[in-house]
């Protein structure tokens, strides 16, 4: 009977440490490849320390399993580069892996995979069990050296972690701490793995532990501040109403919302070694990553943050704000090439803390942010924009031109000046303007709001792309990446579209005998001062042009010249051609070989000149170019039609028709008509 006690006892402890072992959560070095892991599914802990470009990752959300697990896991935004616990899934592989770059890291591009992985929270999948040793396989034959014991080669070599002194003869156990029983030479690197310590590993495990418990006491330590930090308290200008403070609790986001993808790698097709698999050497011919001071090159904008400096935020939420631009710094990947930033704080007057050449990289720039101090005051949002739209996008301060020009205000609560024609004058300036809220006015705070809807009122569109609101400055990290992914999103800043750089403009001239070789070149002349106002490039602003008679000649289309100065020279070298007067014909023959081949998010702009009356219908071409989009602008000489110039014309008429009693009167049209152009533009519904 006592045997049979004594066994059960033992059975029953052994059955314990086993379910307590089930528990444990292996850790895993920043240098540990997926594929490495034998496990399909696992859960793991990260060290800290593994945003780092040495451990590499290919692809977004989809990851190789060449992938570094660790940094994988940064870059999806599940943990920081704090460490932290990771759930990990093994699945196919895949045809392409796109990099990108995402929350300080990025990966690369990879053509195809054996073997893919996804990475999430580290909790527990229902009805799943998740192993305590995670097993590890050895892509090559040596001879593996565990301390003074050699392990033979060919076999699968495994690192096992336990939590308890199980005795075990063939494998050597740690007491205390998770170590594991073999040291492993991988041979997929050139650099050697570094060795952790038993003690190593306690303190790691240590402070992964202890961490909740500080974030808790940082916690308490943000409420109980005193009144002093509290500013919310104090009167708005001329409201005579203070906002209460609510009760809110600070901490640390745990991972990020949303990913960010918005960076992709060119991959250069390379060996056929990816057909295979893993091969004997996994250290690939790919491509090297870019200095991290080039920053991320597929978000290339000139920003500028607009930071609320009043009084009404307080010193806590004020800090709070800094902490949520550095933030924005780091996952934007400052750099030369890439994104560029500058602050200008704003309360009675806007001052700039800095510009867009002072900091190249985004670890200075967070460095920078933090040493900001409050300046205090109103909430001036509007002298604010002024300022920026007069004084920031200067060549001096490091605006680059051909990046778009971005603003963020940050605001608390609500502006203490009008903001709308500000804005509107940022806006017509190129300026995208993004409005951050954050405690926006209550119901019962609304009618001390100076200008209602005043975001509305100052955004590109008004559609919510340019809009984010916060209901807590304690809430306020959680929008980071959605931020970041607009801001970085350049084909949706429709405020970068001005009327100078955003058209596709025809000229459709009429060279028939009765203009002279004279007047033709007096014509042409009129074309080169219209043309030079705008901004010309491929991308920018293209020139068309169409000379006719009876018949009609494609002089250049909008893809034949590129910069500005060929196209003027283009402009002048054409001939005059004489004959008779089609110009029916030529406006279809206009919306067949030139505006036909229009970008999509180009303007059509056609401007039609003619000093006569057609021979031929103007309406039914006319009205089927203005239905397929085309905005028709038409410029009579002497003895043209009056009608047909209004039948070619879009609406409203007189702000498209124009009449000049003879040719070297031209010139006094052109500023006219760059001018209504603009203002057709800039009346565009925002929304």
């Amino acid at each position: 009977l006592g045997v049979f006690l004594t066994c059960t006892y033992t059975a029953k402890e052994a059955t314990k440490k086993t379910k307590k072992a089930k528990q444990y959560v292996p850790q895993i070095d920043c240098d540990v490849k997926a594929g490495k892991i034998i496990n399909p599914e696992f859960i793991a802990k990260c060290p800290p320390g593994c945003q780092d470009v040495k451990y590499r990752v290919y692809g977004t959300d989809i990851y190789a399993s060449f992938s570094s697990v660790c940094n994988a896991a940064i870059h999806s935004g599940i943990i920081d580069n704090t460490g932290g616990k990771i759930l990990v899934q093994k699945v196919a592989g895949h045809s392409g892996y796109r990099g990108s770059f995402s929350n300080g890291v990025r990966s690369l591009s990879l053509p195809r995979w054996r073997e893919s992985f996804l990475v999430s929270e580290g909790k527990p999948r229902k009805g799943v069990t998740y192993p305590s040793t995670l097993q590890y396989s050895s892509s090559k034959s040596t001879a593996v050296k565990s301390g003074n014991v050699n392990v033979p080669a060919g076999d699968a070599v495994r690192k096992e972690y336990q939590t308890t002194p199980v005795p075990t003869p063939a494998t050597q156990m740690a007491t205390t701490t998770p170590t594991p029983t073999t040291t492993t030479t991988d041979p997929s690197t050139t650099v050697p793995q570094p060795t952790t310590t038993p003690a190593a590993t306690r303190t790691t495990a240590a402070a992964a532990k202890t961490r909740p418990g500080l974030h808790r006491v940082r916690d308490m330590a943000f409420r109980g501040t005193s009144t002093s930090a509290s500013n919310r308290n104090i009167l708005r200008h001329n409201t005579g109403v203070q906002r209460q403070e609510p009760v809110s609790t600070f901490q640390r986001a745990a991972g990020s919302p949303a990913h960010l993808a918005v960076e992709t790698d060119s991959w250069k097709p390379g060996l056929s070694l990816f057909d295979t698999g893993f091969s004997s050497k996994e250290e690939l011919n790919l491509k090297p990553l870019e200095p991290i001071s080039q920053g991320n090159q597929n978000c290339k904008v000139d920003l500028s943050f607009l930071m609320d400096g009043s009084w009404s935020i307080g010193k806590r939420r004020f800090q709070l704000q800094k902490r949520f631009l550095g933030n924005v710094a780091q996952a934007l990947g400052i750099g030369s090439a890439g994104p560029l930033m500058g602050i200008v704080q704003y309360g009675d007057d806007p001052s700039t803390e800095f510009n867009l050449k002072t900091y190249a990289n985004s670890k200075d720039l967070r460095n920078a942010i933090e040493k900001i101090q409050q300046k205090g005051g109103l909430s001036n949002v509007g002298k604010a924009l002024s300022f920026v739209n007069k004084n920031f996008f200067l060549d001096a301060n490091g605006n680059r031109g051909g990046a778009p020009n971005v603003v963020v205000v940050m605001v608390d609560g609500w502006p203490t000046d009008r903001v709308e024609e500000a804005s509107r004058l940022a806006r017509e300036s190129g300026i995208n303007i993004f409005f951050v809220t954050v405690e926006a006015a209550a119901q019962s705070e609304k009618q001390n709001v100076i200008e209602p809807n005043f975001v509305d009122k100052a955004v590109c569109r008004t559609n919510g792309f340019y809009s984010v609101n916060v209901p807590s400055w304690f809430s306020l990290h959680k929008v980071v990446q959605p931020l970041v992914k607009r801001v970085c999103d350049t084909d949706r800043l429709a405020c970068s579209k001005t009327c100078l750089n955003a058209a596709d403009i025809g000229f459709v001239i009429d060279g028939s005998s009765s203009v002279g070789t004279g007047n033709f070149r007096t014509v042409l002349q009129f074309v080169v001062n219209i043309s030079k106002e705008f901004e010309i490039s491929d991308t920018d602003t293209r020139i068309g042009a169409v000379q006719y008679t009876y018949e009609q000649r494609l002089e250049f289309s909008f893809d034949k010249h590129s910069t500005k100065q060929d196209v003027l020279n283009a402009i002048k070298r054409i001939s005059y051609w004489s004959g008779g007067t089609s110009t029916g014909a030529a406006i279809s023959y206009a919306s067949e070989q030139l505006f036909s081949k229009s970008k999509p998010n180009k303007r059509k702009i056609m401007i039609l000149i003619t000093d006569g009356r057609s021979y031929d219908d103007v309406s039914v071409p006319a009205m089927a170019a203005h239905q397929n989009g085309v905005i028709a602008y038409s410029i009579g000489v002497a003895w043209a039609a009056p009608d047909e110039l209004e039948a070619i014309a879009s609406d409203p008429v007189k702000e498209h028709s124009f009449f000049v009693d003879e040719f070297d009167n031209l010139y006094r049209y052109v500023n006219q008509l760059i001018q209504n152009i603009c203002t057709e533009f800039n009346s565009q519904p925002r929304n």
